[in-house]
């Protein structure tokens, strides 16, 4: 006997007959291809490939869809690791879509299966075979790509056509026959924000404007009968109505605009009014923006009682003295007030936060609730390492430099909610094992 063992290979069979003609005889398709299978696995029984005991027959399912159901049993049993060798008559008995055969040798790859044609020489365990695969897979590559150019092109001739191909439309439309129809209630709103920001020159008044009037994003019903309701306008909606160049009669294919798609919302002169307003606002914008970084704190860890983030805001006067504050998105998107609070000075605001802060890291309480906490994410640690932790900071966060003080802040405190008449900070559970981990080599040398 050999002193190496040949290694057993499970072979499956797999067999497909497109219609159920003549499966009623005594002698079919399936059999034939089942036995010419069976018959090329006994040759190759000194190379250790055995039979499975399950038969894998698709009688009367097309070789055009994946979804044939003794195909997707031989996908989950090869998912299962049952299968080494999957067998077929020929390579169209798997599939006769290119992209589709290419997609189960991803799978038979992916779990070590090679696939093996019986009449056509076609066997992925040598090198012939894995060439011939390798062609397949280029050509299966090369459809994929001439498809994926035949859908762009067609999407381009659509749109240069006026065909609304995807998606809602924007408010101030409807689709008709695939092509944008005025709907006029809402076209009367577009007009209304592209005038009233001429007029008022800031898109938060505009907002403020239209939220009074009760007017809302566009209302859908999707092809399954979903009815998605929109929204009173904010600060985001109407901006991008206002770039919405869809209202001048043009339809956009990325970076492409196509003229004269459709009947247009607002008249050129008004977008170029608009458009001259927005330029000028962001060029203002961009130079406040660098004029210097003001460092904030608290930055990415406030919230309001409704949930909503507090964002950092700043203005320079003219002597040069810059004024920080913290504001609620949702008074920059809906308008000032919505809130409920107020625009919060940053110093103040941050002052009474390290206040807190530095209290509850020194309270007797506070630390013998933490200790526990603290041991548990991290074993090694002490009682004292963690006592240490927790008092050092309070001793000597006045010499902190603020880049430091900021690393303190965010390595604590897992948010702070801010209402009108109260703060309730909430700490970081393994931000306290953390310091001490970090501290325990300082606590080591001390005397």
């Amino acid at each position: 006997m050999s002193a190496l063992t040949t290694r057993r290979l499970r072979c499956a069979v797999y067999t497909r007959k497109s219609t159920e003609d003549g499966l009623d005889l005594e002698y079919t398709s399936i059999d034939a291809q089942r036995d010419a299978g069976a018959a090329y696995i006994a040759s190759r029984r000194a190379e250790g490939w055995i039979p499975v005991a399950d038969d894998y027959d698709d009688a009367g399912f097309s070789g055009g869809s994946l979804q044939r159901p003794a195909l997707q049993r031989l996908l989950a049993d090869i998912e299962a690791g049952q299968i080494d060798i999957v067998v077929a008559y020929k390579i169209d008995r798997l599939s006769r879509s290119l992209y589709d055969f290419a997609e189960l040798v991803k799978v038979f790859d992916r779990h070590g299966v090679t696939f093996v044609s019986v009449t056509q020489q076609f066997n992925t365990t040598d090198a012939m075979g894995r060439m011939l695969l390798n062609i397949l897979l280029t050509f299966a590559q090369f459809e994929r790509e001439l498809t994926a150019e035949r859908i762009r092109d067609k999407f381009v001739a659509s749109k240069k056509k006026g065909l609304w191909m995807h998606g809602i439309p924007p408010l101030g439309y409807d689709v008709k026959d695939r092509r944008l129809a005025i709907n006029d209630a809402e076209a009367e709103q577009v007009r209304t924000i592209f005038r009233r920001f001429v007029e008022l020159r800031s898109i938060l008044k505009v907002v403020q404007d239209v939220r009074s009037r009760g007017w809302c994003n566009k209302t859908w019903t999707t092809k399954a009968g979903r009815v998605l309701v929109g929204q009173l306008h904010d600060k985001s909606s109407v901006h991008k109505i206002l770039h919405c160049r869809t209202y001048l009669g043009e339809m956009k294919h990325r970076d492409q605009y196509f003229e004269n798609t459709h009947a247009p919302i607002i008249e050129r002169t008004l977008w170029n009014e608009a458009h001259a307003l927005l330029q000028v606002n962001g060029r203002v914008r961009a130079g406040a923006s660098r004029r210097g970084k003001v460092e904030f704190l608290l930055k990415g860890l406030l919230t309001g009682p409704d949930g909503r983030a507090l964002s950092p805001w700043h203005t320079t006067k003219a002597n040069g003295r810059t004024y920080r504050y913290y504001l609620s998105t949702r008074d920059t998107h809906e308008g000032p007030g919505t809130s409920g609070l107020p625009r919060l000075p940053a110093g103040e605001l941050e002052g009474a936060v390290v206040a807190q802060l530095r209290r509850v890291l020194r309270a007797p309480e506070m630390i013998e609730a933490m200790i526990p906490q603290a041991v548990a994410l991290d074993p090694t640690l002490d009682d004292a390492q963690v006592t240490v932790a927790m008092t050092q900071v309070d001793r000597v966060w006045e010499q902190l430099f603020p880049a430091e003080q900021q690393r303190l802040v965010r390595l604590l405190v897992e948010r702070v909610i801010v209402t009108p008449t109260n703060l309730e900070l909430r700490l970081r559970p393994g931000g306290i094992g953390t310091l001490a981990a970090d501290a325990r080599p300082a606590a080591g040398a001390a005397p």
